[in-house]
């Protein structure tokens, strides 16, 4: 079923709009690809963990990726093991030199992203192993570069996702509501923007991080950070949104719909939002590779995700430090190149289907 014959309801403006999208094909392909990724990596576990995807043993059968951590004992490991967490790469191991019947299978990167691993007896980095299963080698502190990358994506496309939902939610809500009330509330909001404008971002990123007690969970100090960038992101937003609802609002069909006692929240979000949305739409993608490069920006100078949450940003820091091993700055910068390029082509595109020069509901 082609992505867009999917059986709903839409104004055939919009269809031709995504029909004009769906031929642009370099723009169409990079969707199609960012989607499948996206899609795959909500299963990261999956592709790139240290624990075990199926262990068979003695005729049973565990799934030890989704569920509780087990102790060596439950595998008939004996001695100081056998009380421990389980490692399932030694398991592995075991079960091939018993040849009884009992089997592991690991996932395609069997590192989790936050695991240091020894080289050479040291934690330090390691060139890419095939053998070993490091692709891409590891960090200075003996992590998988390929299963940080896996984490640090799925982290920085949702990350991106969030912040450009809820920019869009505030920006649009605030600038339909300066541009159709307009007066002496329109320039109060815009005076209101202009001096909250004024706030330098990165410095309170910093003074705000730098009060945040240490003890806050790893979720928490994310969500805290996400609500800093959104607070100082969505004021852009706002004019755009005032200026095409002026637009709108002086056209017949609004008129229209005050004569006939329709609300002020109706005629906003049912009648002039629809008909001004095509210019927001074209500045989605680009929202969100904004929110990845500058989330990658602040984990390079140490203010972005707390550690060790896995990070393009923290890994380019990494590289920038560690030259001797070339290859954890060329993964970083390839996978941030990669992500950007395919954000970047979806966004040209949707630019160029959905220009309202091209297609427009009321003229």
């Amino acid at each position: 079923m082609s992505l867009f014959s999917i059986p709903i309801r839409m104004n055939p403006l919009t269809v031709k709009k995504l029909r004009r999208f769906k031929e642009i094909k370099r723009g169409y392909y990079s969707f199609l690809v960012l989607l499948f990724l996206s899609v795959l990596s909500l299963f990261s576990e999956v592709f790139a963990n240290n624990r075990a995807l199926m262990v068979r043993y003695e005729g049973e059968t565990f799934f030890p990726v989704y569920s509780d951590v087990k102790l060596g004992n439950a595998f008939g490991l004996e001695g100081v093991i056998a009380n421990t967490p389980v490692n399932y790469r030694d398991l592995q191991k075991h079960f091939e030199e018993q040849d009884a019947g009992n089997w592991v299978l690991m996932p395609l990167v069997p590192f989790s992203p936050n695991e240091n691993n020894l080289y050479e007896g040291v934690l330090k980095p390691r060139p890419p192993d095939a053998p070993a299963q490091h692709y891409l080698g590891t960090d200075s502190t003996g992590r998988d570069i390929l299963s940080r990358l896996i984490y640090g994506f799925r982290i920085a496309v949702f990350f991106s996702l969030a912040f450009m939902t809820l920019v869009y939610l505030i920006g649009i809500t605030i600038g339909c509501l300066m541009g159709y009330f307009g007066g002496w509330f329109d320039l109060f909001v815009q005076r209101l923007i202009e001096i909250w404008s004024l706030v330098p971002f990165i410095y309170m990123v910093i003074i705000i991080f730098s009060v945040i007690p240490t003890s806050f969970s790893i979720s928490t100090r994310i969500g805290i950070l996400l609500s800093i960038m959104v607070l100082f992101s969505w004021t852009g937003m706002t004019y755009y949104m005032r200026t095409a609802t002026y637009r709108e609002k002086a056209r017949d069909y609004t008129a229209a719909a005050q004569i006939i006692g329709a609300s002020a929240p109706r005629i906003i979000f049912h009648h002039i939002l629809p008909n001004a949305i095509s210019t927001v739409v074209t500045f989605m993608p680009f929202t969100m590779a904004a929110a990845i490069t500058a989330i990658t920006a602040l984990d390079f100078l140490g203010f972005g995700l707390p550690p060790p949450t896995p990070s393009i940003g923290e890994i380019l820091k990494q590289g920038t430090s560690r030259l001797d091993a070339p290859w954890i700055v060329v993964s970083a910068f390839l996978a941030l190149v990669f992500i950007l390029t395919l954000v970047t082509f979806i966004g040209e595109a949707v630019r160029e289907a959905f220009d309202p020069k091209k297609f427009t509901t009321y003229k």
